[in-house]
């Protein structure tokens, strides 16, 4: 009975994940279609309201996320009540679920102050690119701390950084690389979003302009952070096939691997297209999968009762070929 109890946390768990991926691209989409003041300066209220009456549509939008926004807080406060209940104290997914309450409620904090401090909808403020920054990396971390629930809830095992040599470093450098490549792609899809361009050569006259906004001038840097993190990635992730013959770390490598060529290729269609909402959401959801990719290649070879090769880094093909069978 009780294995059945965890199994079905552990599908909570990674619906939990899903459906706040969910939320973050309705989020984007609130930010991207200008509809984030469509509730006016009130929090939790809407206009004023608990239901708006005769709302227009970017109230029906920005209405909307927030009732979502309020499940995935419900559901995230459940899953960790369950976890209290179902693992013993000192348990790792009881670790995973209460840092995921705990940055779920951060993250509800940060939607809050975009609200009443009216960074939304044309606001180009500092402070907008600063909260949007800060929205960012709550949401990674949130994500990140789902995803290691969902980990230690299916079995996956302790953590340990010791004895893991110069991976464990490899992995921060990983890690901060992301985080600087999401901020970057975040200041830049409210450029887009806040100023428009006609076409491909207004966007690079846009950006090259000597009296452009701040957000023009930095929305250049994403792609130049994009091919450098992502090939750092890759190169992160082949480095770490060739240290153990860990099955879950081979197929994890891979799924990154992949997802960063994916995202690369969207990028470039999303800078030809001039970013339209719906390839912003795909970039957006290709992002976040790849964090989440990452956190769990991360977890598979930071594995405590995993042992790395330290003497010999390099296979033969024949080797190679089996460690992927």
């Amino acid at each position: 009975m009780e294995m059945m109890r965890k199994t079905s946390f552990t599908r909570f768990v990674w619906a939990v994940l899903a459906f706040n991926i969910l939320v973050i691209l309705w989020g984007a989409f609130v930010r991207a279609t200008g509809s984030g003041a469509g509730c006016g300066s009130h929090w939790p209220l809407c206009n004023g309201e608990v239901l708006p009456r005769a709302p227009q549509m970017e109230t029906l939008i920005e209405f909307s996320h927030r009732l979502s926004s309020g499940i995935a807080f419900l559901l995230v406060l459940v899953l960790f009540v369950l976890a209290l209940r179902l693992y013993p104290q000192g348990s790792p997914a009881r670790l995973g679920a209460a840092l995921s309450l705990g940055f779920m409620i951060t993250e509800a904090m940060i939607g809050a102050g975009l609200v009443l401090f009216s960074w939304v909808a044309q606001d180009a403020s500092l402070g907008r690119a600063i909260s949007i920054v800060v929205h960012l990396i709550n949401t990674f971390i949130l994500l990140g701390c789902l995803t290691l629930a969902g980990w230690w809830a299916s079995g996956g095992g302790r953590i340990q950084f010791s004895g893991k040599g110069i991976v464990v470093w490899m992995i921060v450098v990983g890690f901060m690389g992301m985080v600087i490549l999401g901020m970057s792609g975040a200041l830049t899809a409210l450029g887009d979003t806040l100023f428009p361009a006609d076409n491909l050569a207004d966007a690079i006259q846009q950006d090259f302009s000597p009296g452009a906004h701040f957000l023009i001038r930095l929305r250049i840097l994403h792609p130049t952070i994009a091919v450098i993190v992502g090939g750092y990635l890759i190169a992160l992730a082949g480095f770490i096939r060739l240290r153990t013959r860990h099955r879950p770390v081979f197929l994890w490598s891979r799924i990154l691997t992949a997802l960063i060529l994916v995202q690369l290729g969207a990028g470039v269609v999303n800078v030809i297209l001039l970013a339209p909402v719906w390839l912003q959401l795909v970039h957006l959801f290709l992002a976040d999968a790849v964090w989440i990719a990452l956190v769990m290649m991360a977890a598979s070879i930071l594995n405590a009762d995993l042992e790395l090769e330290t003497e010999r880094l390099v296979y033969s093909p024949r080797e190679i070929r089996q460690q992927a069978k």
